[in-house]
């Protein structure tokens, strides 16, 4: 199991729905998502800054092959479609990256 924490901004104007958007994500992406090996998913908002922060543990063994797999699934592509407007990509991302991987540096269990 490899844990991920990734983070990018909210626009500010768009803070309600996105919120609503998550209390109500459709079955279709939870199912992909689940199909992705992807397990304890969770995003966190941090207001004033409107800084998300994601984080999940990824059970499978190819996690190139899964997210392939999920960007390919035509309900998710429309899921992320819904969401891009109300999303602010870091400018530091590297290339090819919607949101930005930060990098693990303590855990304890």
């Amino acid at each position: 199991m490899q844990r991920m924490g990734m983070m990018m901004r909210l626009h500010a104007e768009h803070i309600a729905a996105y919120k609503k958007a998550h209390a109500e994500v459709w079955l279709s992406v939870l199912a992909q998502i689940a199909r992705s090996n992807i397990r304890n998913y969770s995003i966190f908002l941090r207001e004033p800054e409107n800084v998300l922060f994601a984080y999940f543990e990824y059970h499978g063994t190819d996690f190139a092959a899964d997210m392939e797999r999920m960007a390919a699934d035509p309900e998710t592509r429309r899921w992320w479609d819904f969401m891009k407007p109300m999303q602010q990509p870091l400018e530091t991302r590297a290339g090819g990256e919607w949101w930005a991987p930060m990098e693990q540096v303590f855990y304890v269990a």
